[in-house]
């Protein structure tokens, strides 16, 4: 009962109950992004599709059905068909958030390396100056900077309690630890799966433009008697267009998927790290 007394009215933890607010206030921003990005990128791409590729100035003599001969790259976009808006709604969602989790997990990082990070804190723990190692969480920034703090205090607490054993200290502060990393692991986790989806969603879809065109091109070559070359190119220009765009959105998906999770495990590791130097160090300095 006196402990939670004392965790109640300690105003470093209420100090990171603060943070935790902030933190839940950044995942609700995270879930409006993925909210709107949808319907937004369908809008602009179909918008983009009919009023910009589909407009007459990208064809020959202004005609945009048919055998449509397309004067420029915008034009040929065009005729990829009806599918092409779908998989460019692809590209635009996954250009959304690279450029979300890309600002996020830059921000996660914080402003010191890791490495740097923890070999000052080690340092100070060494020397029992917990402000000073507080402080270097507070110039860091980030998620390590986020669960060390967190750590930390719960580290100072337990200095001064004097009705635990040292073991029983030592799993509060791991068990801290484990709380913190809970809160920030979901943040930068959060929208990964959209790059995970669409990285193969998009292959697949760009196949199933390319099968379209290609049933339209052997049909017009069937009811011309095979004597229509331009017919048959409009198909197989449909087939191909579908097939590009399905394969540059799952490379970029593909790609940027793997840069983030790379990041994150970097991230994540130096917050295992972390409550190994915490509980290490309080085994080693307060027995």
């Amino acid at each position: 009962m006196a402990e939670t007394k004392s965790n109640a009215t300690n105003p470093g933890r209420n100090q990171a109950k603060k943070g935790n607010k902030k933190e839940e206030g950044s995942r609700k921003g995270g879930n409006i992004i993925a909210f709107l990005a949808v319907p937004i990128c369908l809008i602009i791409a179909f918008l983009f599709f009919y009023f910009v590729c589909g407009n007459p100035a990208n064809f020959e003599g202004g005609i945009t059905t048919g055998a449509a001969q397309p004067k420029n790259m915008l034009g040929t976009i065009y005729t990829g068909g009806i599918v092409i808006p779908f998989l460019m709604t692809l590209l635009l969602i996954v250009v959304t958030f690279v450029i979300e989790r890309f600002a996020t997990i830059k921000k996660a990082k914080g402003k010191i390396s890791n490495t740097k990070f923890l070999r000052s804190v080690q340092y100070n723990l060494a020397n029992k100056e917990l402000d000073k190692a507080l402080k270097e969480c507070d110039k860091q920034k980030g998620s390590l900077g986020n669960v060390m703090r967190s750590g930390l205090i719960m580290y100072k607490e337990m200095t001064t309690n004097t009705e635990l054993t040292t073991e029983q200290k030592v799993i509060n502060i791991q068990n801290e630890i484990d709380e913190s990393t809970t809160l920030e692991l979901p943040i930068l986790e959060k929208n990964l799966v959209f790059l995970s989806t669409i990285s193969s969603a998009a292959t697949l879809l760009g196949l199933f433009g390319t099968v379209v065109g290609m049933i339209k091109a052997f049909q017009s070559l069937g009811e011309t008697g095979g004597s229509s070359s331009s017919q048959l190119a409009v198909g197989i220009a449909e087939a191909l267009v579908n097939t590009a765009t399905g394969i540059l959105t799952s490379f970029i998906a593909i790609i940027s998927y793997n840069y983030f999770t790379t990041n994150i495990d970097s991230i994540t590791y130096g917050i295992d790290e972390t409550g190994y130097t915490l509980t290490q160090s309080f085994a080693a300095n307060y027995e």
